[in-house]
């Protein structure tokens, strides 16, 4: 893998770059069909730091892997380099993640995977679903109104049937090169053998106020001081890799049926404050999907020559791709669309005025209209009037040069709804991954717990996740108006998590995998990124590195310590009340570009967590 030094002074053009001739040789590697051959070694296990590490940016010719922990990252290498698919290196590098990231996501939890054959793309949808059992009052107190967001998350109340598993089992089948079993190899020889506390996990035990409630999760995560483990401890999950070994013999009928699912089951159903409904039945009816990708298309004005781009991400229950897609789709309709970077390399306040009115306006239809399609329909019966072109030209048309500080949402294909807003709601967690194979194949997969270490329930070694409360906790507004997002069985609740795949417009060749963790504000970091790589022309690690910026329909939020004093004034000059906080993503980026007559592939990692790219 080429490490590729990364300047923020100039933005480079990523579709003609040309990189320095201080690249560094490439490994060699030619991929092998033979599956038996794949043996996995443990690596060094690094300690990087978890606050704000410099990342190089980094090239590699045939394939490459982008994910959020280094081990994680190798796993997925060493099956690529086996002759393993993208998908075979996304399910290893998963069941890593669940490991050493376990408070992100796991197989307790769910996940949206987009994969690309040449120009096929498809949606494979793990999300979690509600309990058979569960009614729209599920979050609500004995007075009728809401619990608060944690009293709901703690405990089994909150646990989703788990999907990623089986999702991952269905995109095997059809893209799988090496053997299932093979692929839970680096996992369980980690849990069993052992692997380093990151200084991430152990800054989040540290604030982390819920997790040793659990016994089985205070045994594991704590010391007999009740303190976190120290960084760099050696910790082994003997149950979590007998668990992947049951998987990996058996399929996810290891996990939804017989005795793992049965602990499950107990687990939620039995804590002493906070019970939940979920049932074995559940558990074995679970059934992933697969969607049809929703695709737009997309031409940034900020770069010579102009390039269109058709930009493909999840549909709903997600709401990422569309208000992705609703906030680049605006800009292009305002005199933002052709704003360069400011002289010191960052946003100028002027550009950031109009993207966070465009975000606003983009979460006010969110907040409306996106819930699970099979129990919500699409305003005016496709999802695509929300990313309509003359819908979103009428939109940016209530942007001025003061900030409407809260937006409305519009009527996308002329058609009423009688559901209420979503009041905006906590949302955390997550994972991303993404991935090209040397088979031309490539993915973009986020994967998910929600909250911090889930619902802070353990279970045979991994914790459950808490996705229920991704519903509105409300089932309806004030006025009694029904809300879209509403708990109801058999439901998927709806998420902002946004893998992207971008295509060259002309000639449909793939130009970018990318996405983030973040809760709501993942639609944020995805599209700063995919500004900031097409629109501004930057490498994938330059956009990646770029400060923080969003709005979630309030306050206009900047990374704190990022900005200049003169841009918050300017944007509080424009009305708006601009909050300084920490904004950490968590931005895999893998991009296609040209370099000594070479195309090659340029990957990004982002500087505030732990993540690394490897390819050959």
């Amino acid at each position: 893998m080429r490490k590729l030094p990364i300047s923020m002074q100039r933005p480079a053009s990523v579709l003609g770059v040309v990189l320095s001739a201080a690249l560094l040789a490439a490994c060699s590697s030619t991929p092998t069909s033979d599956s038996h051959r794949f043996s996995y070694q443990i690596p060094d296990q690094p300690e990087g730091s978890s606050g704000w590490t410099e990342k190089p940016g980094w090239a590699a010719e045939k394939f490459a892997v982008a994910a959020a922990n280094p081990l994680a990252t190798d796993a997925g290498y060493q099956i690529l380099k086996a002759g393993g698919s993208a998908v075979d290196a996304a399910i290893a590098v998963q069941m890593v993640l669940g490991l050493v990231e376990p408070q992100s996501s796991g197989i307790g939890g769910g996940a949206f995977l987009l994969h690309a054959a040449g120009d096929k793309v498809q949606a494979y949808d793990g999300r979690e679903t509600a309990p058979a059992a569960a009614t729209d009052s599920l979050f609500l107190k004995p007075d009728g109104k809401p619990m608060a967001f944690h009293d709901a998350v703690v405990g089994g109340r909150s646990v989703g049937t788990p999907g990623a598993v089986r999702m991952l089992e269905l995109a095997h089948k059809e893209y799988g090169k090496l053997p299932w079993a093979a692929l839970f190899e680096p996992a369980i020889q980690l849990a069993e053998q052992g692997f380093k506390l990151s200084p991430r996990l152990h800054s989040l035990l540290l604030k982390e106020k819920y997790l040793a409630q659990d016994p089985a999760a205070r045994a594991y995560f704590y010391g007999s001081d009740g303190q976190p483990l120290p960084v760099g401890t050696v910790l082994q999950n003997p149950a979590y890799a007998q668990v992947l070994r049951a998987i990996a013999r058996d399929g996810s009928k290891a996990l939804h049926e017989g005795a793992i699912a049965q602990a499950i089951v107990d687990k939620v159903r039995s804590h002493p404050t906070n019970p939940g409904v979920l049932s074995l039945q559940d558990l074995a009816s679970y059934q992933p999907k697969q969607r049809e990708a929703l695709c737009h298309d997309w031409t940034p004005q900020g770069q010579l020559p102009v390039r269109s781009y058709r930009i493909c991400g999840f549909p709903p229950p997600s709401s990422g791709a569309i208000a992705v897609g609703q906030i680049l789709g605006i800009l292009s309709h305002t005199p933002a669309a052709s704003m360069p970077l400011g002289a010191d390399g960052l946003p100028t306040a002027d550009w950031l005025h109009y993207y966070t009115e465009a975000a606003r306006l983009a979460f006010a239809d969110r907040a409306l209209y996106v819930a699970d399609p099979d129990f919500v329909r699409a305003p005016g019966g496709d999802w695509l009037n929300l990313l309509d072109n003359r819908y979103l030209q009428e939109r940016a048309r209530l942007i001025g040069q003061q900030s409407m500080k809260v937006a409305q949402p519009g009527i996308p294909g002329k058609v009423q709804v009688s559901h209420g807003p979503m009041p905006e709601q906590i949302e955390y967690g997550t994972s991303h991954i993404s991935i090209v194979d040397a088979y031309g194949n490539a993915l973009a997969m986020t994967t998910t717990i929600e909250d911090q270490f889930g619902s802070r329930q353990m279970v045979h070694g991994f914790l459950l996740n808490n996705e229920l409360t991704d519903f509105s906790l409300a089932p309806r507004t004030a006025d009694g108006q029904p809300i879209a997002n509403r708990v109801e069985p058999g439901k998927r609740p709806r998420s902002s998590m946004a893998p992207t795949l971008v295509f060259d417009k002309e000639t449909g060749e793939l130009v970018m995998s990318a996405g983030s963790p973040g809760g709501a504000q993942i639609i944020h970091y995805t599209a700063k990124t995919l500004q900031g790589v097409l629109g501004w022309g930057l490498m994938p690690q330059q956009a990646i590195n770029l400060p923080n910026f969003s709005s979630l329909n309030g306050p206009s939020l900047l990374e704190a310590g990022k900005f200049p004093p003169s841009t918050v004034q300017a944007l509080r000059t424009r009305g708006a009340e601009v909050k300084e906080q920490e904004l950490t993503s968590g931005l895999q980026a893998i991009t296609r570009g040209m370099a000594h007559g070479k195309q090659l592939w340029l990957g990004g990692a982002d500087p505030r967590r732990e993540g690394v790219v490897m390819g050959d």
